[in-house]
């Protein structure tokens, strides 16, 4: 860096310790102002202007011109300052004309005029980045993934997939929000702009999860009026309560089938016909009344009970959302701290019951041999991907609100740390009473969990409330748990995508993208927001609701997430530059991030890639299906359709840059010469990798 002359600031009586002038996102001034005792602008302060000729982003040679100063770290007296004076820099080729500096810096002062909200205090957003990392995939997909790719072994490639790949990912969202203050869409600006594509990608993917997430806590409000022991949930409020037993306890009531079976010691199969659970024909033929719908192209009209519960959740979600971080910065200390209590209540509980320990020795019970089969630690990586959930631009937006000097770094660690152990402990808090339904129908704990992951929650563990004493109670606080878990969490693979801090990615995004427009009447674009997603989300509340929930999550969020992120990850540490980002984590926390770091960003697309390869080889063309039901053949290019809207807004936006860019003839042709080898050498190495993964998967089969 070279210094090119001083400067001179006017004080602002809201002065900060530290300053700099920000031109197109990169740092030129530094210095800093103060303020004089009795509150008024002290006498102006010199600042030294400091300029790099071999940055991208460089400034030309002004002779006088009004500039804005951006703090580095904000305080509650957020304002934007002004400067004027003569800066000397040598003229370049290719820098832009006095003009379209001009405009350029209006237009950065119109942006900069929208003061930015931020988090009133550092546990609030911890706990905004804990809720969205720890959610129902916690529950009940970890301790069933762990078992199933070798109980206690399984935590061995677990910990190196988080170490390598999950930890590394997490801390450069966190970084990359911080820094630049942006949603998942105007951050591209200064990142990459060929890339902004990957905002409305990670917008779209926000959208389907918002139109199905909220119906999964919607069934759990259900439950919560069902335990009241109401005659009729929601549809009739005023009914005897009785605190004793819960609905779904006995067959003895108008949903129920001749198939259904009380007696949890009967075998499940009698005369070829598969009897059921109380709690299975409750959640069915009760809560979903799935008999009223053929399939998946008759869904049979909205549910007015279920249409209701969706209502209360959006509401809750519009109050956590509607004053930015002033508003969810509450919420987030009852709905992150409220389900660690309840586990806690829930595992003394479950560790209580006979055949508890069966339970929790099939959790943890294992088997090294499973270490040798690759897919393990794909599903390692997968699993490890999707609890902490990078690429959904949550962290960006959660992060954005905080102060510029916020240790990051630590907040990684730390949120990482503790959305594990949560995994873990959460294993024991079900499988203890997986263990104890085993010991009461004299089956092996592997036929006690269901076809399906949401088996284990609604039609489960249900049934084994049903058996203790006080159920209604109990009922109470497990789904009580649930519903908090689901208003502020994110993304698992299966059932668990987010709603509160989704929605929040999305709002973020857009109100950095147009500050003037809607940041400043974010109360009202918020209403909009949640309302068209009340309005895109009633089908999932329908009778067939439960074939549109798994469709969504196939089409619309599995395969296009890990797509999202892998170009994400290619544009920051490729295109961007692990040096470059390495230099803005200093900026921030004063210190490089070490080889290790350094090493797996660099990685990281190579992790990434290889989850995303996995994947596409497990894709079926042929229509999807569930236990029980298999999808029209119609389904298929619908849902190829939905998956497109986020995947071919990367390369569409790219492509609509390069033959828009601006600058001198030969810069556009640098610009799309480099663009063309980069993607040429990541379609090359994309093909070969492809190869070996396939030969090594046909190997595996083979054996």
């Amino acid at each position: 860096m070279t210094d090119y002359g001083a400067i001179s600031v006017p004080a602002s009586p809201c002065a900060h310790n530290t300053t700099v002038l920000q031109l197109n996102g990169r740092v030129l001034i530094e210095g800093a102002t103060t303020k004089s005792k009795d509150g008024m602008p002290a006498s102006p302060l010199p600042i030294a202007v400091k300029y790099s000729p071999v940055k991208q982003y460089s400034m030309p040679c002004i002779k006088s011109s009004t500039l804005i100063i951006a703090p580095l770290a904000e305080t509650e007296c957020d304002s934007v300052d002004h400067l004027s004076g003569s800066l000397k820099t040598p003229a370049r080729v290719g820098d832009a004309s006095p003009s379209s500096q001009t405009s350029r810096l209006a237009a950065l002062r119109r942006r900069s005029s929208v003061v930015r909200d931020k988090w009133a205090n550092k546990i609030e957003f911890l706990l905004a980045v804990i809720g969205y990392a720890v959610d129902l995939g916690n529950i009940w997909r970890f301790p069933s993934v762990c078992y199933k790719h070798g109980g206690g072994a399984f935590l061995i490639p677990y910990l190196v997939m988080l170490l390598i790949g999950g930890l590394p990912m997490f801390y450069m969202e966190l970084a990359l929000g911080q820094f630049h203050r942006s949603g998942c869409i105007s951050i591209w600006k200064k990142i990459c702009p060929m890339f902004k594509g990957i905002g409305y990608g990670i917008c779209f993917i926000c959208t389907f999860i918002a139109c199905f997430y909220n119906a999964i806590i919607a069934h759990a409000v259900y439950f919560v009026f069902s335990s009241l022991q109401v005659e009729k949930p929601i549809d009739h409020f005023v009914s005897s309560i009785n605190i004793a037993e819960v609905p779904w306890k006995s067959c003895n009531n108008s949903w129920n089938t001749e198939l259904c079976t009380s007696s949890l010691n009967e075998t499940l199969d009698k005369s070829g016909e598969k009897l059921r659970t109380p709690s299975e024909e409750y959640f069915l033929f009760n809560v979903l009344e799935i008999n009223r719908s053929s399939g998946f192209e008759d869904l049979g009209g909205v549910k007015p009970s279920l249409a209701f519960c969706l209502l209360i959740v959006f509401l809750l979600v519009y109050f956590a959302l509607w004053k930015g971080p002033r508003s969810s910065g509450k919420v987030v200390w009852v709905t992150a701290t409220a389900p660690y209590i309840i586990l806690t209540v829930l595992l003394v509980r479950g560790i209580t019951l006979p055949g508890a320990s069966k339970g929790i020795y099939y959790y943890l019970m294992p088997d090294f041999k499973k270490l040798l089969d690759p897919s393990v630690w794909t599903a390692a990586a997968t699993q490890i991907f999707f609890s902490l959930g990078p690429g959904f631009g949550v962290l960006l937006a959660l992060s954005s609100y905080n102060d510029f000097n916020n240790n990051c770094y630590r907040d990684a660690l730390v949120t990482s740390v503790i959305n594990c152990g949560t995994s873990f402990f959460a294993g024991f808090v079900i499988f203890s009473t997986l263990g104890y339904m085993a010991e009461l129908t004299n089956r092996p704990v592997s036929e006690v969990v269901g076809d399906h992951d949401a088996s284990l929650i609604f039609i489960v563990y249900p049934q084994a409330i049903a058996t203790m004493s006080y159920s209604n109670c109990w009922s109470f606080i497990f789904f009580i748990m649930l519903i908090t878990l689901g208003i502020d969490s994110t993304a698992s693979q299966a059932l668990s995508f987010i709603s509160f801090s989704g929605i929040e990615a999305l709002i973020t995004g857009f109100c950095d993208e147009y500050p003037r427009i809607l940041a400043r009447k974010r109360e009202i674009f918020v209403g909009f927001v949640i309302a068209s997603y009340y309005f895109g989300s009633l089908p999932t509340v329908t009778y067939g609701g439960t074939y549109v929930i798994p469709y969504l999550d196939e089409y619309g969020v599995s395969l296009s997430v890990l797509f999202i992120v892998m170009c994400e990850m290619v544009a920051v540490c490729w295109f961007y530059g692990i040096s470059r980002f390495s230099e803005d984590v200093r900026q921030m926390l004063g210190f490089y991030p070490g080889f290790y770091w350094r090493f797996c960003w660099m990685c990281c697309p190579i992790f990434i890639a290889t989850i995303f390869l996995l994947s596409v080889y497990n894709t079926s063309i042929s229509p999807m299906s569930i236990p029980s039901y298999t999808y029209p053949q119609w389904s298929v290019p619908l849902g190829w359709f939905l998956r497109f809207t986020s995947v071919l807004s990367v390369p569409l936006y790219a492509i609509y840059y390069l033959c828009n860019a601006k600058g001198t003839f030969t810069q556009v042709r640098l610009l799309r010469f480099s663009f063309a080898k980069n993607s040429l050498q990541i379609c090359f190495f994309i093909i070969f990798y492809s190869r070996v993964l396939f030969l090594c998967r046909r190997q595996t089969d083979d054996r």
